[in-house]
């Protein structure tokens, strides 16, 4: 899934009651599993100026990325940090850990041939999914609108909870970038 659309997942799952603090963790936490990613590709390609297609195309699938993207991607390393949480129950905890599984689990059957070992550290596996949230070969052509759909009801139910201005405004940026986003993969990618 596109990040936007987690992030609103997330918020919308684990940030009850709306507090800022909760909202803060869930949207962090829907964050993390993708925020390595943002740091290397961000790096290589505004600071390093390396051509996209080299950083998506080679240094993603490297052995470096693959394996920091494991650590971040491991439904085993959440789990245990989601038991860490529940033992200390911390409601702030359980938003970022709470929204980061669902990141995963969400990611889990979407990623056809750019999938992460979300089983880091007991195995390197990688599953391969018959269907992708962006490439139009492996369905993205009806998987990114169940997800704009998902994301605009996840904005819905997060707009329904009265959030302070800050927030709610910040959701409709969240919505906004994600129709963005899949109109881009539909549309401009979409061949």
């Amino acid at each position: 899934m596109n990040t936007p659309a987690h992030l609103l997942l997330g918020a919308a799952c684990f940030a009850r009651p709306a507090t800022s603090k909760l909202l803060l963790a869930a949207l962090f936490g829907a964050l993390l599993p993708d925020l390595s990613l943002y740091v290397l590709a961000g790096g290589a390609l505004f600071l390093f100026d390396l051509p996209p297609a080299y950083v998506f195309g080679e240094l993603y699938f490297s052995d470096l990325w693959q394996s920091i993207f494991a650590v971040d991607n491991s439904f085993v390393v959440w789990a245990a940090l989601l038991a860490a949480a529940l033992w200390s129950r911390q409601a702030w905890a359980i938003a970022i850990c709470g929204a980061a599984i669902l990141h995963l689990a969400l990611d889990f059957p979407l990623h056809h041939d750019d999938g992460r070992a979300h089983f880091w550290p007991l195995t390197s596996w990688v599953f391969e999914s018959p269907y992708s949230y962006w490439d139009r070969h492996h369905g993205a052509h009806w998987v990114a609108p169940i997800e704009a759909a998902a994301a605009t009801v996840s904005a819905g139910v997060l707009w329904k909870r009265q959030l302070p201005v800050w927030a709610a405004s910040f959701v409709g940026a969240l919505l906004v970038a994600e129709l963005w986003v899949v109109r881009q993969w539909l549309f401009v990618f979409g061949g």
